[in-house]
């Protein structure tokens, strides 16, 4: 029997590509569509909204009863209600919202006491192998390589730089002992904006409908090292979600990652 997928943010370009896929999985079945009160989509079909047949189940402000897993890809003010949900519920939940504040990350790191939960920046598959190569290249480069971040997303993104390149960013600085809040350098001006020596530099790209790109440049003297991931579609960040909801199912409370997901270190 398939497990029951609530997915929040339901009409948001995420959603509908995680619903389209869910649909097509066999392993996951879509009861519940959550979308904020007042959405134009409200009280439509969420299969029809998402561009595939008809589900059943209508768009709604509030939460159906009884699902396994929730996938949240929303805004951070509706974080909240779905970790609440969740909660109260028993219900799995992979939290894919990014841009949250440290009071909502907070109540999800509370929730992992209670329930199954992975929360991270990027679901993309090949982007969760790529935090894990910058953190092995950066310890075995050394501090003679000058390291940047370049991060490109459409024009309609609003946080920058993205989620995911502070996670690049954090996971390089955990592996080579700097300390996050004094290394990271977001774009430069001026005249006298010189490299200094240590920090990363963070440079956030806005344009046009690009899914998302992030480069990871390793520069010293003679060479460079650049570690690259391009997102073709969104359905790489869906198909990623979806695969880390059906693996959390079940599992014992707590916070996992894609790392646990993927079973890579």
């Amino acid at each position: 029997m398939a497990a029951k997928l609530i997915v929040v943010g339901s009409a948001g370009r995420m959603g509908k590509r995680i619903i389209s896929l869910a649909n097509a999985d066999g392993e996951l079945a879509v009861t519940g569509a959550v979308e904020t009160a007042g959405h134009p989509d409200i009280g439509k079909d969420a299969g029809v909204v998402a561009g595939v047949e008809a589900l059943g189940v209508e768009i709604a402000a509030d939460f159906a009863a009884g699902a396994d897993v929730v996938i949240d890809f929303s805004l951070p003010a509706a974080a909240g209600a779905t970790v609440d949900y969740c909660v109260e519920a028993g219900s799995a939940l992979v939290m894919g919202t990014t841009g949250l504040g440290a009071e909502q990350k907070g109540r999800i790191e509370s929730a992992g006491a209670k329930i199954p939960i992975i929360y991270g920046t990027n679901m993309s598959v090949g982007m969760n192998v790529l935090f894990s190569l910058v953190s092995k290249t950066a310890a075995m480069l050394g501090a003679d390589y000058d390291i940047e971040i370049v991060e490109q997303h459409h024009r309609f993104k609003k946080d920058a730089p993205s989620g995911t390149a502070l996670t690049l960013a954090e996971n390089i600085c955990e592996a080579t002992g700097k300390d996050a809040d004094k290394s990271l350098v977001f774009g430069r001006a001026g005249k006298d904006a010189m490299r200094q020596k240590g920090t990363i530099g963070i440079h956030a790209v806005r344009a046009g409908d690009i899914v998302g790109r992030h480069d990871v440049m390793f520069s010293t003297l003679g060479e460079t090292v650049t570690l690259a991931h391009n997102a073709h579609s969104r359905d790489a960040f869906a198909s990623g979600a979806i695969r880390a909801a059906k693996w959390l199912i079940g599992k014992e409370p707590g916070l996992y990652s894609m790392s646990d997901v993927l079973g890579i270190g």
